[in-house]
C-alpha cells in the first residue's frame, strides 16, 4: 500500500516535469539548429514548440479517456516508453523535418503524464489534503517551463543543441523506471479487478462491482469515454470558462519563451546561458506559490462548510484564483515597462517574473483542484479538456510573439498581454460568487453524485457487496 499512497504524487511530478521541460528547453538550442540545418527563418525552429504542444493536445484527447477504460498504470507505462524512444530521433536528426515529426509523436504518446496525472492525485488523496498534494505535484510541471530555458541555455552554450535532447532522453528513461514502482490507482478499475479475483478464487459468479453492471462492449465503452472530453468541453460551463482563462494565461507564459530571448539576448546582448537564467524570477515565483500552500489552505478552510457534506464547497478553492487574477497581470505589465530600454537595470524585469510565475502557478494548481473536485471520477476527462485548451494556446502564442514584439515594441506588446489578462480577471470572481449554482445545473455532476452514493451505500456488508457493488 505504501507505493500506492506515497509514490504517485512525486513520481508524477517528476515525469510530468520532463514533458513540460522538453517543450521549452528546445528553444535554447535555436542558434545551433539554425547553423546545423542551414535555416534562416527562426519561425521554422519555433515550430518545434508548436508541434510539440499540438502533439500534447491530440494525445490528451485519446489517452485521458483510455485511462478510464484500461486503468491509469498501463497507459502511463506505455506513454513513458514511447516518449523515451521517440525523443531519440530528435537528438540524432539530420534535418529540421525529422525533429518536427519526432517531437510531435513524442509529445502525442507522452501526453498521458499531462492529462492523467491530476486524475491520479484525485484518485488517491483525500479531499482535505488535495490542495497540498496538487501543490507537491505541481512543483514538477509548473516549474518545468521556467527551468527548461535555465538548464537548456547552459547546456547549449557548453555542450551544443543535441545535448538539450539527450538530457531529455536520460530523464525520460529514469522516469520510466520510477513509474514501474507505482501501482494502479483508478477506483473503478481496482474494483473490477478485485471482483474478478474474487470470482476466480471462490468460483462464485455473484462477486461483481458496480462498474461491471453494463452490457456495453469494450469498444462501446472506449468510444463513449473518447467522446466524453469533447462533450464536456462544449457543454459544461465550468470547463468552458476555466479552459478559456487558464489557456490564455498558459499561452502568455509560452509566448514569454520567445519574448525573453528578444529582451535579454537581442536587446541586452546576453549569452544563451545568462539569457535562459533570466527565467529565474518566474521559477522563484512558482516556488513561492507552492510553499505558500499552508497559508492558502487556511484561507480555503476558513470558508463555511456545506451543511449536506460537512466540507467547504469547491468554490473555496476559487478564493486563491481571485488572488492569482490580480497578481498575474501585475507581473506582466511590470515586465512590459521595465524590460526595455536596456538602460533600465536588468533586475527589474527579472523580479517582475516573481508575481507572474506565482499567479500562473496558483491559476494552474487551484483551477485543476477545483475542476477535479467538481468532476470526481471523471476528473481525468475534465482535466484533459483543460490540458488540450492550454496546449493549443501554448502552441499558437509563440508563433505570434516575434511579429508582435517587432511591430508593437517590447513595452506595448507586453502591455497588450497584461490587458488581456485583466479582461479575463472577472472569471474567478464570478465563480467564487456563483459557482455553486453553476454546479447544481450540471447533469453530469448530479449523475456522478448518484453513482458515488450507490458505491458508498453498497460497501457496508459482504452480502451487499456480493449482490450489488464490490467485494
Amino acid at each position: 500500500m505504501g507505493s500506492v499512497r506515497v509514490l504517485p504524487v512525486p513520481s508524477h511530478a517528476i515525469t510530468h516535469k520532463q514533458r513540460i521541460y522538453a517543450s521549452t528547453s528546445f528553444l535554447s538550442g535555436l542558434p545551433g539548429m539554425k547553423r546545423a540545418f542551414h535555416i534562416q527563418q527562426e519561425e521554422r525552429i519555433t515550430l518545434g514548440v508548436t508541434v510539440y504542444l499540438l502533439g500534447l493536445a491530440c494525445g490528451c484527447l485519446v489517452l485521458a479517456p483510455m485511462s478510464e477504460v484500461y486503468g491509469r498504470r498501463p497507459i502511463f507505462l506505455c506513454s513513458m516508453l514511447f516518449f523515451t524512444l521517440l525523443t531519440l530521433p530528435c537528438a540524432l536528426a539530420t534535418s529540421m523535418k525529422e525533429v518536427l515529426v519526432a517531437r510531435f509523436f513524442a509529445a502525442l504518446f507522452g501526453s498521458a503524464m499531462l492529462s492523467n496525472s491530476p486524475g491520479t492525485v484525485n484518485d488517491i488523496v483525500p479531499e482535505r489534503y488535495r490542495a497540498a498534494a496538487y501543490s507537491c505535484w505541481s512543483l514538477g510541471p509548473l516549474n518545468g517551463p521556467a527551468t527548461g530555458p535555465i538548464i537548456g541555455g547552459f547546456v547549449f552554450q557548453y555542450l551544443g543543441w543535441r545535448w538539450t535532447e539527450w538530457i531529455i532522453v536520460i530523464f525520460a528513461g529514469a522516469g520510466l523506471l520510477l513509474m514501474l514502482l507505482v501501482r494502479e490507482t483508478y477506483q473503478p478499475g481496482l474494483l473490477r479487478n478485485k471482483a474478478a479475483e474474487k470470482r476466480k478464487a471462490t468460483g462464485d459468479g455473484r462477486w461483481h462491482s458496480h462498474y461491471d453492471e453494463t452490457t456495453s462492449t469494450p469498444w462501446q465503452i472506449l468510444k463513449t469515454n473518447l467522446s466524453r472530453p469533447l462533450r464536456l468541453a462544449i457543454t459544461e460551463p465550468i470547463l468552458i470558462f476555466w479552459n478559456l482563462y487558464t489557456a490564455t494565461i498558459y499561452g502568455i507564459l509560452y509566448l514569454s519563451f520567445v519574448a525573453y530571448p528578444i529582451i535579454f539576448s537581442d536587446i541586452r546582448g546576453w549569452k544563451p546561458g545568462a539569457s535562459g537564467a533570466a527565467f529565474t524570477g518566474v521559477s522563484v515565483g512558482t516556488i513561492v506559490a507552492i510553499i505558500s500552500e499552508p497559508l492558502l489552505r487556511r484561507l480555503i478552510n476558513s470558508h463555511r462548510p456545506e451543511p449536506d457534506t460537512g466540507r467547504v464547497a469547491p468554490e473555496a478553492m476559487v478564493s486563491v484564483l481571485c488572488i492569482a487574477a490580480l497578481v498575474t497581470p501585475l507581473g506582466q505589465i511590470w515586465f512590459a515597462w521595465t524590460c526595455a530600454p536596456s538602460s533600465i537595470h536588468w533586475i527589474w524585469p527579472i523580479l517582475a517574473g516573481v508575481p507572474f510565475g506565482a499567479g500562473n502557478t496558483w491559476a494552474n494548481i487551484y483551477s485543476c483542484n477545483y475542476m477535479a473536485q467538481c468532476y470526481g471520477m471523471y476528473a481525468a476527462s475534465a482535466l484533459a479538456t483543460n490540458a488540450v485548451a492550454r496546449s493549443l494556446m501554448g502552441a499558437v502564442m509563440p508563433l505570434v510573439g516575434k511579429p508582435m514584439y517587432a511591430t508593437l515594441g517590447p513595452n506595448w506588446a507586453g502591455t497588450l498581454l497584461g490587458l488581456l489578462m485583466v479582461v479575463l480577471a472577472p472569471i474567478p470572481f464570478v465563480f467564487y460568487r456563483y459557482g455553486g449554482r453553476i454546479r447544481e445545473k450540471s447533469t453530469l455532476i448530479r449523475n456522478m453524485q448518484v453513482e458515488a452514493f450507490i458505491l458508498a451505500g453498497g460497501s457496508g456488508t459482504n452480502e451487499a457487496a456480493r449482490t450489488h457493488t464490490s467485494a
